[in-house]
């Protein structure tokens, strides 16, 4: 298992003072990046061989957000790999130990010249140590596309919301959806699945649909091509 401590930034907090969602995932990103680069298959590393890990499913639950200048501690471990398949886990914990938020995911080892999957190698499989999935609700890695959404007016992407690959950074299309929750939604999971990379200049037009559930409301967002072929969907669950 990897990890490192933190304190909640300013820059990391919402209006709440607290870490955002937005924080957790940036942080999840981190130690992740953080392990592959001490074991020596970082992103510079993989991109001489032009291959690269693209996330294709988040499951995030979050049982509390940690405060402004609260110590935290990030931990992350891969439970599998299966052909060009990588499964991880990823835990946030307060300065006691205590589990604050979690999550699941599903990465793509890919060859970035011809733009599909590829088998993880024996090398790199062998590079990360194996721990036991964490124990949690497994959601499935499909997001379900509502067919009664409504369609909001559309936006083109911008250079900031790139990664070093030039494609749309994961957290960036959660921080889209969410610009349309309602200001009194505290987000207690959230599931997003990636479809097609976006890039500077796409036109992404979003697709809303609200719901009741029996822990409260459930927003699904389907950021879409102009043709309705979803880049993103991404599900928050309201905390209960």
């Amino acid at each position: 298992m990897y990890g490192f401590k933190s304190r909640v930034r300013y820059s990391e907090a919402g209006i709440d003072k607290k870490l955002t969602l937005n924080g957790i995932i940036n942080y999840f990103q981190d130690c992740c990046t953080f392990e592959s680069a001490s074991l020596g298959v970082g992103v510079e590393d993989l991109e001489k061989e032009h291959l690269a890990w693209v996330l294709s499913s988040w499951q995030i639950v979050v049982e509390r957000y940690p405060k402004l200048f609260e110590e935290i501690t990030v931990e992350t471990w891969p439970y599998d790999f299966n052909g060009f398949y990588g499964m991880r886990n990823f835990a946030l914990r307060d300065g006691e130990g205590t589990l604050l938020a979690w999550a699941n995911s599903l990465w793509i080892f890919m060859d970035t010249i011809s733009g599909r999957p590829t088998k993880i190698t024996k090398e790199q499989g062998e590079t990360y140590t194996i721990e036991p999935r964490l124990p949690m609700e497994y959601a499935p890695r499909k997001v379900p596309v509502p067919k009664e959404s409504s369609r909001r007016e559309g936006f083109c992407v911008l250079k900031h919301q790139l990664d070093t690959n030039l494609h749309v950074n994961n957290g960036q299309y959660v921080q889209m959806a969410a610009d349309y929750l309602p200001e009194d939604f505290t987000i207690g999971q959230m599931r997003a699945e990636y479809k097609k990379s976006a890039q500077m200049g796409d036109h992404m037009v979003p697709y809303l649909y609200m719901e009741r559930t029996d822990s409260g409301r459930r927003l699904t967002v389907s950021l879409c091509e102009e043709s309705g072929k979803p880049y993103a969907v991404v599900e928050f669950t309201e905390k209960g």
